[in-house]
């Protein structure tokens, strides 16, 4: 696995855990998306398929399961499908560094 695909994978992975221990965080990306689409960003279909599983995930407990499995996995469809991800702001500018410092160390 390339470099960009290893530190991607890695983000996502580090998403999961961290909405895992704190749903509220799904708050950030409804919001990011409801302004990206209020401005027309390209991707509106990508962006309802996310809303519609973080909101399945926001009312149930098989939602949640199936929001983590999508973002833990790695397969073509769901990585088409991160590559509009709505998740930013959910890790600090500090974990994604030491995300970056770690897939350094990893790769080399």
């Amino acid at each position: 696995m390339e470099f960009s695909n290893v530190a991607s994978y890695q983000r996502f992975l580090a998403i999961a855990a961290k909405i895992e221990r704190d749903p509220a965080l799904l708050e950030i990306p409804l919001a990011n998306m409801d302004r990206w689409i209020a401005n027309g960003i390209d991707g509106q279909h990508r962006l309802e398929q996310w809303r519609q599983l973080i909101l399945a995930a926001q009312s149930t407990a098989s939602g949640m399961e199936i929001l983590l499995a999508v973002l833990h996995d790695d397969g073509e469809e769901a990585r088409h499908l991160k590559s509009y991800s709505p998740f930013a702001g959910v890790l600090t500018s500090k974990e994604r560094q030491a995300l970056i410092l770690e897939t350094c160390s990893f790769h080399h």
